[in-house]
C-alpha cells in the first residue's frame, strides 16, 4: 500500500544534519505556535501541531531517526511511497520495538491517539496510552536552558567572588501572564509564547578553584516554563582574562624572571609575585637563563581542597644602556675571563 510521504526535517525546519539541541529548539519554537490552546476552535493549526509532534517524536529518538533516515534524502513531501523491499515493519511490536511515544518534553500531560499511515508503515501502529485525550489538554513546557559566557580573573578564579551578569533573556509576558492567549487570542504582546526578551542580571557565586573552560549551573535562571512548568536553567561557561603577569598550566601558574649577569653568576635572594603577595626565592649560583625554581603550594586552588604550584623561569638580561663606569667594568671583565660561552661548538668541528 501506497502513502504520502512525510518529511519530518521538512516539517521541523531543520537540515538533515541538525542535532539533537537544534531539533528540539525548532519543535518547542513549533509547539508554542501550533499549540491548540493557542488556536482554539483552528483545525489548520491543530493538523500542523499533530504533524510536529509526529516529525518529532522520530527525529528526537535516535534508533527512529536512524531508520527514517535509511529511506535517503531524495523523497519529497507528499509523494506517494511505499517501503522498499524487505524492509522491517517494526517486528510487530509497538512503535517498531521502540516503546511507546511518551512526550517528556511536554512533561508527559498528554498522549498521542495515533499518527500518520506514514508513520505506522516505518514503525508499526501507535498503541499509546490515553488514547482519545484532548491533544493539548493541561499543557505544560519547562523552559528551555540558556547558555552563555562569563569571564572572570584569574585572581578572581583563584579566591572565588561574586559577580553581577546581565543577560538577554525571557520572562513571563505581563499582559497574558505566560498563558500566550489574552482574550481569547494569541497574545500581541509576546506573539503567543507567553515570554518576552528583557535584559536579566542575575548574581554568580563563583566558588574558589574555577578553570577556563568550566560550567556553572543557575538553577531555574533560564527560560520561562509554560502552563506552570519550572523554568530552565543558565549555564555560564567561564573564561579566564589573560593576566599581565601569570599564565596558567592547569592547576599550576609561571612566570617570568629577569636576573641580571652578575645576580645568575653569584646568586641572590629576590621577592617574586605570587597570587597572594611577594615571596622570596633563592636563584642559585651559576643559574642558567631558562632555567624553572619551583615553589610548592603557590599555583592556584582546586575545587576538592590543596593548591598547584608556581613556576619561576629565569630570564637573564643585560643593561641596555649602560654607565661609562659599568661599560669599563664589563670590558675587564671581557678581558679577565676565560670564560667561553660557544667552547662546545669549538669540540663539535675540532
Amino acid at each position: 500500500m501506497a502513502v504520502k510521504f512525510r518529511d519530518y526535517y521538512e516539517v521541523l525546519g531543520v537540515g538533515r544534519s541538525a542535532t539533537a539541541d537544534e531539533i528540539k529548539a525548532a519543535y518547542r519554537k513549533l509547539a508554542r505556535k501550533y499549540h491548540p490552546d493557542v488556536n482554539p476552535g483552528d483545525k489548520a493549526a491543530e493538523e500542523k501541531f499533530k504533524e510536529i509532534q509526529e516529525a518529532y517524536e522520530v527525529l528526537s529518538d535516535p534508533e527512529k531517526r536512524k531508520r527514517y533516515d535509511q529511506l535517503g534524502p531524495n523523497w519529497k513531501a507528499g509523494a506517494d511511497f511505499t517501503p522498499p523491499p524487505g524492509w522491517d515493519f517494526g517486528r510487530g511490536e509497538p512503535f517498531g520495538g521502540f516503546g511507546r511515544i511518551d512526550f517528556e518534553d511536554l512533561g508527559g500531560a498528554f498522549r498521542r491517539e495515533g499518527f500518520s499511515d506514514f508513520f505506522d508503515m516505518l514503525f508499526g501502529r501507535a498503541r499509546a496510552a490515553g488514547r482519545g485525550a484532548r491533544a493539548g489538554a493541561g499543557f505544560a513546557m519547562r523552559g528551555s536552558d540558556v547558555e552563555s559566557e562569563i569571564r572572570i580573573t584569574l585572581e578572581e578564579a583563584h579566591r572565588g567572588a561574586t559577580r553581577k551578569f546581565t543577560i538577554q533573556a525571557g520572562e513571563l509576558c505581563s499582559q497574558c501572564h505566560g498563558s500566550g492567549i489574552l482574550n481569547n487570542r494569541p497574545c500581541p504582546a509576546c506573539g503567543a509564547t507567553g515570554a518576552v526578551s528583557r535584559p536579566k542580571t542575575v548574581d554568580v557565586n563563583i566558588p574558589a578553584g574555577m578553570r577556563d573552560g568550566s560550567v556553572l549551573r543557575l538553577a531555574g535562571q533560564g527560560e520561562p516554563g509554560v502552563g506552570g512548568a519550572p523554568a530552565g536553567d543558565l549555564y555560564l561557561k567561564v573564561r579566564l582574562e589573560p593576566h599581565p603577569v601569570f599564565t596558567v598550566a592547569g592547576d599550576d601558574v609561571q612566570i617570568e624572571l629577569p636576573v641580571a649577569p652578575w645576580e645568575a653568576v653569584l646568586g641572590a635572594r629576590v621577592n617574586v609575585p605570587t597570587l597572594d603577595g611577594q615571596a622570596e626565592v633563592v636563584i642559585p649560583r651559576g643559574a642558567q637563563g631558562g632555567a624553572r625554581l619551583r615553589l610548592r603550594g603557590q599555583g592556584l586552588n582546586r575545587r576538592q581542597g590543596g593548591r598547584g604550584d608556581q613556576y619561576v623561569k629565569l630570564k637573564i638580561v643585560v643593561p641596555t644602556s649602560p654607565t661609562e663606569a659599568e661599560r669599563r667594568l664589563f670590558e675587564q671583565l671581557a678581558r679577565e675571563s676565560r670564560f667561553n660561552p660557544r667552547e662546545q661548538y669549538g669540540r663539535a668541528t675540532g
